[in-house]
């Protein structure tokens, strides 16, 4: 059976002002949970999912549950327990959309001779900066050479620095071409995209320019206006199929672009790990041979449920579950240790 392998952090989130009238805090699983959640909704049944995570020993003990939890889980062999507390969250919102993020905790990235002999033992591997260090760029750079299939990543916190308090902000991606070049797929929103292209007339000539044999694929996401793309010709109809060398360099006549639409108006709901849930959802639907504008448009309902759901635990059966927007599915609750 082919093997998923998904790389990230679980967080423990600690969510304020989400929902208006609702004075208590909201705690729940978060992180790299909502895409192990949406990929297990989304894979075929000819797949596994493999989670390359470290979770910190005081956490250990709940993320096994959650982790249990998952119908597709190929094993728990690349999931290490590490000493330093994991990471915890903490967002408030202050609309629907903008949010303050503070981070605390330690759970280290991956080295390149951590990560390689786990990536060897995958078809195809996503990545999603959710702390932000999960992989430095050696790490990343080793994934295609050592990985069957492709390799998408969401840059995610990436795009993100952490103060000495812990808030998160917006800063430039130093060596970017450099990490793009590490990833056959790349997931971007808007304003992580505005940040990369500072200096470009036009961001989306930065995407031209960075998109060919190597990152075949550039996706932006735009929130309620749907999504849109830059990617080769070939990719567009086959997002997975087996990579040209990198000597065969495509023209760039062969660049094509488009945006994909919401199937319908999205409004209100929840919009924590819309973003996770949307490129799990994406890049498993292409694994199951979907093109690209149909895995799009599968990551958009995928996200667009996701944001009448609150949490990570359950998810997955939630996405999977064609009426699960009309039962009333459980919304709000709490979960594991605060």
């Amino acid at each position: 059976m082919p093997r998923l392998g998904i790389v990230g952090t679980m967080v423990w989130d600690t969510i304020r002002a989400r929902d208006i009238g609702r004075e208590a805090p909201v705690r729940e699983w978060g992180g790299i949970a909502y895409a192990l959640a949406a990929a297990d909704a989304a894979l075929g049944e000819d797949w596994s999912l493999f989670p390359i995570i470290k979770i910190g020993q005081d956490m250990r003990e709940a993320a096994d549950v959650f982790l249990g939890s998952l119908e597709r889980l190929d094993s728990l062999d690349g999931v290490r327990t590490v000493p330093e507390p994991n990471n915890r969250v903490e967002l408030v919102y202050r609309d629907e959309t903008r949010r303050c993020e503070k981070l605390t905790g330690g759970v280290p990235g991956w080295t390149a001779e951590e990560v390689l002999p786990l990536a060897r033992s995958c078809d195809a591997v996503y990545v999603n900066f959710i702390a932000g260090w999960e992989l430095d760029l050696p790490a990343a750079a080793a994934l295609r050479p050592a990985t069957a299939g492709s390799v998408y990543a969401d840059l995610h916190s990436l795009m993100l620095g952490v103060g000495a308090d812990g808030v998160r902000a917006p800063r430039p991606l130093a060596d970017w071409r450099a990490w793009l070049s590490c990833f056959d797929i790349v997931q971007l929103n808007e304003d992580e995209l505005m940040t990369l292209a500072a200096g470009w007339d036009d961001p989306w000539a930065l995407a031209a320019d960075v998109v060919g044999p190597v990152t075949r694929g550039l996706l932006v996401t735009l929130g309620e206006r749907g999504s849109a793309w830059v990617a080769t010709r070939s990719f567009r109809e086959a997002p997975t199929a087996p990579r040209l060398p990198l000597h065969a360099l495509e023209p760039a006549e062969a660049l094509v672009s488009g945006k994909v639409e919401p199937e319908s108006a999205v409004a209100g709901g929840d919009p924590t790990g819309c973003g996770d849930v949307w490129g799990a959802t994406c890049f498993a639907t292409m694994l199951g041979g979907g093109d690209l504008e149909d895995s799009m448009r599968a990551a958009t309902r995928a996200a667009r449920q996701n944001a009448g759901f609150r949490g990570a635990t359950g998810l997955g059966e939630f996405l999977r579950s064609e009426t699960g927007l009309l039962t009333g599915a459980p919304r709000g609750r709490e979960r594991g240790p605060a």
